[in-house]
C-alpha cells in the first residue's frame, strides 16, 4: 500500500525512478494520505519538485528592533532622538513585546500594552510617545516586507499641553538681575525664541548686526553639534536692544557664549545659572524653554499672526504653534467683527424720520450722516 499508517501517523510510501519516497501526510487520515499521494504523483509526472518550501521564520520583536535601530534609526535620527528611542524600546516595549514574533503583534496586543501602562500610572502623553515608536517600528517592518500590514494603533486623546511664560514685568525683572553673557543669553532667548541648544551653538558668523538678522543653523545637544530640531536653517530678526548688547563685544568668528576654556557652555551649567538668577530676581524657578514660550506668548498678545510665530520658532507643524492662539483674543474679536452688517444710510435716516415731529429734517439728515460715517 502506498498510504500506510505508522504508529499514529499516516504516510505516503511510493517509488519513483528506483528511489523510495516516504512523506508524512498533511492530513492525518487514510483518505488524506491517498489524496496527498495523488498530488505527489502528479508533481513527479510533471517533473516538479515535491520538496516543501521552507517557510522563513518571522523574527521576534526584539530581534527586529536591533535591525531597525542599526539600519533605520541610526541613519535618520539625531543622537538625542536615537537615545530616546533606545530608552523607550529597552525600558517599555521590549519587556512586553520582545519575545513575540513581530507578525503576532495585533491591535488587541497593543490595547493590552496600553492597559498595562495605565495600571503602572503612566500619563497618556507618555504612553502615546511609546506607541509612536512602536508604530514607526512596525510600519518599517511593513516597508521592508517583513509584515504584510502593520496593525492599527489608536493613541490616547490628551488635553493641550500647558506651558508657563513670564509677563513683561517679570521678563524685565529677570534681565535686571542678570549680568554679562548671562544677560545676553537671557535677552536673546526672550527676544528671539531660540532653544537652549541653538543659543549655546551660536557662532559670531551667525550674527549680522548690520542687517539685524540672526541665522539659526545648528544646535548643541548633549555636547553633540546637530542641525536645528526642524532640520531647516531659519532666520530671526534682531531687536535694537539685542543688537546694542551684542555690538559691545562683536567678533568675526567663534562661539558667542563660552566657558573659561573657550568651549561652548554645558547645558547643565546654563540651567543652574538661570535658576540662580531667578532666585535673585525673586521669581519662580523657570527653565530656558519658558523663555521661548515667553517670546511666542508676547508676540501672540501683541497680535502677531500664528503663521509668523511658527516661522520664527521653527515649528514644522503649525499645530504646535496653535497653543499660543488663545493669547490674542483681541485679534480674533476684530476678525469676527468683519461679519457685522454695515448699516445703510437710508435705513438710519428712516429710523429718525419716525420722530420727525421732534427733530427737524435737516438735523435728522446731519445726524444720520454722522452715524453713517462712524
Amino acid at each position: 500500500m502506498s498510504a500506510r499508517k505508522i504508529i499514529n501517523s499516516w504516510f505516503v510510501d511510493i517509488r519513483f525512478n528506483r528511489a523510495r519516497i516516504r512523506k508524512k501526510s498533511p492530513e492525518n487520515s487514510k483518505n488524506g494520505a491517498q489524496a496527498y499521494e495523488a498530488v505527489l504523483r502528479r508533481k513527479l509526472a510533471r517533473g516538479e519538485s515535491i520538496e516543501e518550501e521552507k517557510k522563513e521564520e518571522i523574527c521576534s520583536f526584539k530581534d527586529f528592533t536591533e535591525k531597525w535601530l542599526l539600519n533605520y534609526v541610526n541613519g535618520r535620527n539625531k543622537p538625542s532622538e536615537q537615545r530616546q528611542k533606545k530608552i523607550i524600546l529597552n525600558v517599555h516595549l521590549i519587556p512586553f513585546f520582545g519575545k513575540m514574533p513581530i507578525d503576532k503583534i495585533s491591535s488587541l496586543k497593543i490595547e493590552e500594552y496600553k492597559s498595562a501602562k495605565m495600571k503602572q500610572g503612566l500619563a497618556n502623553k507618555t504612553i502615546n510617545n511609546q506607541l509612536a515608536v512602536l508604530g514607526k517600528c512596525l510600519h518599517t517592518a511593513e516597508e521592508w516586507e517583513i509584515l504584510k500590514k502593520a496593525p492599527k494603533i489608536k493613541l490616547f486623546k490628551v488635553p493641550p499641553q500647558k506651558f508657563d511664560f513670564l509677563s513683561i514685568n517679570e521678563s524685565q525683572q529677570l534681565l535686571n538681575s542678570a549680568k554679562g553673557i548671562w544677560r545676553e543669553m537671557i535677552l536673546i532667548a526672550l527676544k528671539t525664541g531660540l532653544r537652549l541648544g541653538e543659543i549655546t551653538a551660536l557662532d559670531w558668523s551667525d550674527v549680522n548686526i548690520g542687517n539685524k538678522l540672526l541665522t539659526v543653523r545648528r544646535s548643541l545637544v548633549r555636547n553633540i553639534m546637530v542641525s536645528p530640531k526642524s532640520n531647516k536653517i531659519r532666520y530671526v530678526p534682531l531687536t535694537d536692544e539685542v543688537c546694542r548688547s551684542l555690538n559691545m563685544r562683536v567678533q568675526k568668528k567663534g562661539f558667542l557664549f563660552t566657558d573659561d576654556n573657550g568651549q561652548p557652555l554645558k547645558a547643565e551649567c546654563v540651567r543652574r545659572t538661570l535658576h540662580r538668577i531667578c532666585g535673585q530676581a525673586d521669581l519662580r524657578i523657570v527653565g530656558w524653554h519658558t523663555l521661548r514660550h515667553t517670546f511666542a506668548s508676547h508676540l501672540a498678545e501683541a497680535g502677531a499672526s500664528i503663521k509668523a510665530i511658527q516661522e520664527l520658532l521653527g515649528h514644522s507643524d503649525i499645530k504646535t504653534t496653535m497653543r499660543y492662539a488663545h493669547l490674542s483674543p483681541s485679534a480674533l474679536q476684530e476678525t469676527v467683527k468683519l461679519l457685522e452688517p454695515k448699516r445703510d444710510f437710508q435705513t438710519i435716516l428712516g429710523q429718525y424720520m419716525g420722530n420727525e415731529e421732534k427733530v427737524k429734517v435737516k438735523n435728522v439728515h446731519n445726524t444720520a450722516l454722522k452715524l453713517y460715517n462712524t
